[in-house]
């Protein structure tokens, strides 16, 4: 056995260990407040007491101010691992490991904040004696061992795998066979809100770098694990803030995994995806009484018509193809409709829809924007109408290379662990993807997923749990 094949075995015998920290996961809602909830800083707290306590850490906070949560910030923890010479991390002058009883995770303050007081860490703790796996072992940098797997440095670049701490709401509780917030294992699956969506990616993660740390092999360059806020509602107080407030974090030549998206055999790798456009139009029109429609200007049947247009001009306008996502073309879709009049008998004089645009990259948004613009003026034309647009949402991502080292390395690490050779491909939009991309880093989707997230009963498969943490082994130690 070669690399990280030879830690599987400590992998496999974590699996409690694993459900264990899913069962303290699930237990504490991580709701934003747009979901009516109070953000991720008790499940921050929960983790970073976990991390600690594993040796993982310091676990560092990069928190983002939010008054709308209780204690005014929504937290973003990171973890790492150094490799030979690794890197220092802003705000933190050395490596160390907090003691027992730290209160939690070091506040990192950013621009326009003064940090708070730094909690003394407690004596460093001595690793324990090193777990027998037949890996060949670092003891320390300069030390006597070096695992053929770790030897080849990448100063200054880190390997990040990113996941997010907050969740979506249950929904209807009658469509739950159990309490959403309390951990059922059964059938060799974990039920539970949260589980797949996104506790397997980071659970996985942190084993795997868990089983670094226990055995003692340095990687050949930093690895960093990532616990962001806000994912799930459009991550301002997510990766979109520390990429705005703590850019000193990342460095040139970083990569990420992100373990949020992929398919239950785990052959998808996710490293495109389309431009996101949503869109709020209203139509103005003159309400009156149905009996005299002739007095007024029926807005819904302008609106209507707008929607039949946009639904069939938008496709002609941009028919182009491109077979890596799936569909392979540009997609507009006509979505929420707000209700007009109350009654049958008047003639609406608003009429408000939504549309969600998913386009391929080799078109830029502003052209369709143009074409939509041109489609509106022809219906007010037509209708005598105003027809106004608000955009919602408009998000677009360069892709990460098929052939960059982190894709191939991951091909190689997923036919490894599970005998499958994995395609890549892009997807329709609206991942964290995007901004990482969009700020220069190589960043690929993946981990195996029965594709439960959000739904009721939603669960993780065990099996996956693991073997995705030897995937992410396999990374860790191949410096992608």
């Amino acid at each position: 056995m070669s690399g990280g094949e030879r830690l599987y075995p400590w992998l496999e015998a974590a699996r409690e260990r694993m459900i264990g920290l899913q069962r303290l996961l699930t237990s504490v809602p991580a709701l934003a407040p747009e979901n009516r909830g109070e953000g991720e800083a008790r499940k921050a707290e929960a983790l970073g007491a976990w991390l600690e306590e594993a040796g993982l850490g310091p676990v560092r906070n990069y928190p983002s101010s939010d008054p709308r949560v209780p204690g005014g910030e929504r937290p973003n923890l990171m973890v790492r691992l150094p490799g030979p010479g690794g890197d220092v991390v802003p705000g933190h002058a050395g490596v160390g490991h907090a003691g027992p009883g730290n209160a939690g995770p070091v506040r990192e303050a950013g621009p326009g904040h003064e940090a708070g007081p730094v909690r003394e860490a407690g004596p460093v703790r001595e690793a324990g004696p090193v777990r027998e796996t037949g890996v060949a072992h670092e003891t320390g940098p300069g030390g006597d061992h070096a695992s053929g797997a770790a030897s080849r440095p990448a100063a200054g670049r880190s390997f990040w795998v990113m996941s997010h701490l907050d969740v979506v709401p249950p929904g209807d509780p009658a469509k739950w066979e159990s309490d959403p917030y309390q951990l059922v294992e059964r059938g060799g699956r974990l039920y539970g809100r949260g589980t797949e969506d996104n506790q397997q990616g980071m659970v996985s993660s942190i084993f795997a770098l868990l089983a670094l740390k226990e055995a003692g092999v340095i990687p050949p360059r930093d690895v960093k694990l990532l616990f962001v806020g806000d994912e799930e509602v459009g991550s301002t107080h997510g990766i979109q803030a520390l990429l705005r407030d703590h850019a000193g974090l990342f460095g040139k030549g970083d990569t990420f995994l992100v373990p949020d998206g992929g398919r239950p055999d785990g052959s998808m790798i996710e490293v495109a995806e389309k431009s996101l456009l949503w869109l709020r139009f209203t139509v103005q029109g003159r309400q009156v009484h149905a009996s005299m429609p002739h007095l007024g200007v029926n807005a819904f049947l302008a609106g209507s018509d707008l929607v039949v247009r946009l639904g069939r001009g938008l496709p002609e306008a941009f028919p182009e193809r491109d077979p890596i996502f799936e569909p392979p073309f540009s997609t507009f879709c006509p979505t929420k409709k707000e209700a007009n009049v109350p009654n049958v008998n008047t003639i609406p004089g608003l009429d408000v829809f939504c549309l969600d645009s998913r386009i391929l990259p080799s078109r830029p948004v502003d052209e369709v924007l143009g074409e939509i613009d041109r489609i509106c003026r022809a219906v007010e034309s037509d209708h005598g109408v105003r027809v106004s647009r608000e955009i919602l949402q408009r998000n677009s991502s360069v892709p990460t290379r098929g052939d960059c080292p982190l894709v191939l390395g991951l091909k190689k690490a997923v036919q490894k662990v599970y005998g499958v050779p994995a395609e890549v491909m892009g997807i329709g939009g609206g991942t964290v993807g995007a901004y990482l991309r969009n700020a220069g880093y190589d960043t690929a989707i993946w981990c195996t997923l029965d594709e439960t997230a959000h739904m009721p009963n939603e669960y993780c498969v065990v099996n996956n749990m693991v073997n995705d943490a030897k995937v992410m082994l396999e990374l860790m130690l191949a410096g992608v």
